[in-house]
């Protein structure tokens, strides 16, 4: 009734004239038409806000349930390039089951008839696993000698403090390499029968490890040592409540990890020292300075300065100020400049990365030295450019493929290389990447990943590295299971714990020794494996032949 009426009264003009009018100071200024047709125009508005309002909830509902990233699937460009196996004959079986821990033998006798005849035994194996608590209390001699000095009793080999080492491997294990959350290792050792406390626990996991540091530290060490390439990548992580980020060095023999509050080159040059501390002015460092734009006259001081070796920051910043460097506001900034030499001074006086080439995914914190680009995330720039009609589909189409039969025979390269079909690559590289497509954002990603030809064509000058980052994040996926998990630590001392574990498990599982026999073999239990210091296995693994 009241809509037919709003019509009736817009078709005759009052409402046009009503919506000139200024607003009454009184509705009952108004006559019963004017009223009518007002009320009219409001329920027709309400009706309109209402449909508005349920539109904008359905579309809010929507937007909430879409995730924050586009869902863009992996390229597959290095499985696709992958040939597949060849088949040879009938597949072999599972194979026999063969126990790590000794065999025990227990016969079953059967119930027979009279007059049966014995055939041998018939074999079962079965593994099993017991799992329970054990206390015990050591009844420690005291004696006092005739001088008035007390001798005690010393524990037996491997105890330290009130949990026995079965029990502090078990739950390393289970927090590293299971990563197990605290809550739950908790509960699953008091369910065994174990009285801890919280306290108790966490002190399990990150007191008395300064050697597991310092192992894993060495570690690293050996690898920048004797490594002919290193792959490298970071990820989030949460320290103290702060936002920061991991980063991961490694290769297919070994794996280091480190948190820090920046992912910064100065950063990542100081993890390269490996724990030294030490600023030293050589070669290395001035070459490093004229190439990333010092200016001349700050390189001279630098260069005629008698000290070339500077014990810490406070000692190097200390010659900064005294040089002038610090005053000056140029771009780019000359301190930073300066100690970024002077810590790839420091990284190639240790001799770390002598000839060695750091593979990244183009992170610019990366890019130092003898630098090479994965092509997995080159690839993955043409595969995630976003197309708006058949011809740019088709370009981009047709570009990936040319892109993956140039990865493809890269790959042959890596086993059979040779300079004739490197000088083919590189000429095919020019052509896929200066050609013209139509599609200007993909010529403009293409002439930009052309400008990396150096780094992207690396394999060919050195076949040894791979084409692709792909070990570094599997490496790191254990540090964002762990972030997932268990968010971040708090303490100094529980995030270099969860570091180095988190390295000496990684590196363990790519050397071919169980995690589980390491850590017996450094908690000295009986009967366990000897296992040498971990970079002494790297070493032998990383030298040329």
């Amino acid at each position: 009734m009241w809509v037919t009426a709003y019509f009736s009264l817009r078709r005759s003009g009052v409402m046009d004239f009503m919506r000139h009018m200024p607003p009454p100071a009184l509705l009952s200024a108004l006559n019963r038409a004017e009223l009518e047709a007002l009320l009219a125009e409001l329920y027709v508005e309400v009706a309109a806000l209402k449909q508005t309002v349920a539109e904008l909830r359905e579309e809010n509902a929507r937007l909430k349930g879409l995730k924050g990233r586009p869902n863009i699937k992996p390229s597959g460009m290095e499985k696709g390039t992958t040939p597949p196996p060849r088949k040879q004959g009938k597949q072999a079986g599972r194979g026999k089951i063969t126990p790590r821990v000794t065999v025990e033998q227990e016969v079953i006798r059967a119930e027979i008839p009279p007059g049966s005849i014995f055939k041998g035994h018939e074999p079962f194996l079965v593994q099993d696993l017991v799992i329970s608590a054990k206390a015990t209390c050591y009844l420690r001699e005291r004696w006092i000698t005739p001088e008035g000095r007390t001798i005690l009793a010393p524990l037996p080999a491997g105890i330290e403090g009130h949990f026995g080492p079965e029990l502090r491997r078990f739950v390393l294990v289970q927090y590293h390499q299971g990563q197990s959350t605290m809550p739950r290792l908790l509960a699953l050792l008091r369910s065994v029968g174990v009285s801890i406390s919280k306290r108790q626990l966490v002190r399990l996991l990150t007191e008395n490890h300064a050697a597991f540091i310092a192992e894993a530290q060495d570690v690293l060490r050996a690898g920048l040592e004797t490594s002919p390439w290193v792959s490298v990548d970071d990820t989030g992580a949460r320290h103290a409540g702060k936002n920061g980020f991991c980063t991961q060095i490694g290769n297919a023999w070994f794996t280091w990890f480190r948190t820090r509050p920046a992912k910064s080159r100065l950063n990542f040059l100081d993890l390269l020292r490996a724990g030294h501390t030490d600023y030293v002015l050589n070669d290395a460092a001035i070459a490093y300075m004229r190439a990333h734009g010092l200016p001349a006259a700050s390189i001279a001081l630098l260069v005629a300065c008698p000290q070339r070796r500077f014990a810490d920051q406070a000692t190097w910043m200390g010659l900064l100020e005294r040089l002038g460097v610090t005053a000056l506001a140029v771009t780019p900034d000359p301190v930073r400049v300066a100690t970024e030499g002077a810590l790839w001074g420091s990284v190639q006086a240790h001799e770390f990365l002598r000839d060695a080439v750091i593979l990244s995914d183009d992170a610019g914190q990366f890019n130092i030295g003898r630098h090479a680009l994965c092509w997995v995330h080159a690839e993955r720039l043409v595969h995630k450019l976003d197309t708006f009609n058949d011809q740019h589909r088709a370009a981009q189409t047709r570009v990936r493929r040319l892109i993956w039969d140039f990865y493809a025979d890269l790959k042959a390269y890596r086993l059979k290389p040779g300079k004739r079909r490197a000088r083919a690559l590189r000429a095919r590289f020019e052509r896929i990447f200066l050609g013209r497509t139509g599609f200007v954002t993909l010529d403009r990603l293409l002439a930009r990943l052309h400008a990396n030809q150096a780094e992207l064509l690396m394999v060919l000058e050195r076949p040894e590295i791979p084409l692709h980052t792909n070990g570094s994040e599997n490496d790191i996926r254990c540090h964002v299971t762990r972030r997932k998990i268990s968010a971040g630590t708090r303490s100094e001392i529980g995030r270099d714990c969860r570091d180095a574990f988190l390295s000496l498990a990684k590196t363990c599982d790519k050397l071919g020794i169980a995690i589980w026999d390491y850590l017996g073999s450094r908690f000295k239990l009986a009967g366990a494996a000897i296992i040498e210091p971990l970079d002494h296995y790297a070493r032998a693994r990383l030298r040329p032949a």
